[in-house]
């Protein structure tokens, strides 16, 4: 008998990709921060605490790739650059800020249930 697969391969290949852009701990930090309007590098260093130049750099990269953050770069001495989000990027924080508070709310919850399956395995 063979199984039928509900799933396109490329459509779970996108969505995985997708997903592992989003998914990703500072991204969701940046994409956070950045909802509350645009920032220059170093204020979203700061504001998102933590994060090393490089893969601050690393992240706003990947989500200007993606099309989740813009760029502006100011003709100044020394030279001002902004990060935004896009309209994508815009939508893209109702579901991070939904995963966010659900986190928040359930933390206790996850780790007793950690605690509980830990205790079992000893």
């Amino acid at each position: 008998m063979l199984l039928s697969h509900p799933h396109n391969t490329e459509d779970c290949r996108a969505v995985s990709e997708i997903l592992q852009r989003v998914g990703d701990k500072w991204t969701v930090l940046v994409v956070g921060k950045l909802g509350g309007g645009p920032l220059r590098f170093n204020e979203l260093r700061a504001a998102v605490g933590g994060i090393s130049q490089k893969m601050l750099t690393t992240t706003l990269r990947g989500l200007e790739r993606d099309g989740f953050v813009t760029r502006k770069v100011f003709p100044t001495i020394p030279p001002r650059v902004d990060y935004e989000l896009t309209e994508l990027g815009h939508e893209l924080l109702v579901p991070v800020g939904a995963l966010g508070d659900w986190a928040r709310k359930n933390t206790q919850r996850v780790q007793s249930a950690r605690a509980r399956f830990d205790e079992m395995q000893a």
